[in-house]
């Protein structure tokens, strides 16, 4: 795939102009309020990982409406849980659950505590599946989540994707271990979309890491691009013609670009030019707009791979987002190396 979007020069200036919702900020209030009535760590249970160097629990969080979400909790070994680490709190991308918990050993090596997420009602695309059932209700629907409930925004699966996502945060936060103050908010695509989201429902998390985030300025997306997932709306309004109106309201709430205007956390952004999943122009709206409902200045960065597609800047942007977060203290200092004589 050539490049098909904007011109580098127009998308360091896109923005979106769709209007959001008036009441947003109340619904996003109202349900993360009835959320937390629940205490947010439902159970934490040692795991066995087979693995030397990193101590794992299988946990239980209270996601949407105090509902059991899965997740893989982390932590170098050996060091004591009264030592209060960073934690990254990482999301997963379209059709991925948790897995195992050896998959993803990044953010340990690096020396953080890391709290994998499971996606609701996802895990069956790629991976090592997933744990958390979707109880929401499930009218008809294209295959995949992201038309479930599409007409209506109480209804719709990524409202309550997105709560969870939010409640991973307070979670993160009531583990042993971890460091209130220094909670980093991580991940891909889909992932990236619930970085954005958990930013600007649970504005004071230390870090946003958001690559090629998905949902994000959704009638530019399906001007340009049918790639999955969008294809599954393309499919969903061929049938139900006269949906659409209901379908972009719906969407309205779930925006990336909302959420991002309401951070305030320091971010590192990433796309690939190339990338049809999650094109260039909807990620550019969504970091220009980043933290601008703030009265101060919100610090972020975007990392831009010419020639690259969903894959974006892969390992040399995981470097990077390492090397921004040592910049901001937020990972903790590396031992001297050892020098072999």
């Amino acid at each position: 795939m050539a490049q098909f979007d904007l011109p580098v020069e127009q998308l360091r200036e896109y923005r979106s102009f769709e209007r959001e919702p008036a009441d947003f900020d109340d619904r996003w209030r109202g349900t993360l309020q009835a959320a937390r009535r629940h205490d947010p760590v439902i159970s934490s249970h040692p795991f066995d990982n087979a693995l030397a160097a990193v101590d794992c629990w299988d946990v239980r969080f209270a996601g949407f409406a105090g509902e059991p979400v899965a997740g893989w909790f982390s932590r170098p070994a050996g060091v004591p849980l009264s030592a209060e680490l960073p934690v990254v709190v990482e999301y997963l991308g379209y059709g991925r659950g948790r897995g195992l918990p050896h998959e993803r050993l990044l953010w340990t090596a690096a020396g953080c505590a890391h709290l994998l997420v499971d996606s609701r009602g996802q895990g069956g695309h790629y991976g090592s599946g997933g744990d958390t059932p979707d109880s929401g209700p499930v009218p008809p629907s294209a295959p995949g989540v992201v038309t479930r409930g599409i007409l209506d925004h109480e209804n719709h699966y990524y409202r309550r994707l997105l709560t969870d996502a939010a409640r991973a945060v307070d979670a993160a936060r009531a583990l042993p271990g971890t460091d209130a103050g220094a909670v980093i908010v991580a991940g891909n695509s889909q992932g990236g979309l619930l970085s954005l989201a958990a930013a600007g429902l649970v504005p004071d998390v230390a870090a946003c890491l958001t690559s090629a985030p998905f949902l994000c300025h959704p009638a530019r997306a399906l001007q340009i691009t049918e790639a999955a997932p969008w294809e599954e709306l393309v499919q969903y309004l061929s049938v139900y013609r006269d949906a659409e109106a209901a379908v972009m309201r719906t969407l309205s709430y779930v925006d990336g670009i909302a959420l991002a205007r309401r951070a305030l956390a320091p971010a590192h952004f990433a796309t690939g030019l190339r990338d049809t999943v999650c094109p260039p122009s909807t990620v550019f709206a969504a970091f220009n707009a980043y933290g601008e409902h703030s009265d101060t200045n919100v610090s972020r960065r975007i990392e831009i791979y010419p020639f690259n597609h969903h894959e974006g800047g892969d390992a040399v942007n995981t470097r990077r987002q390492l090397d921004w977060l040592a910049g901001l203290g937020l990972t903790p200092a590396l031992p001297a190396p050892l020098v072999f004589t």
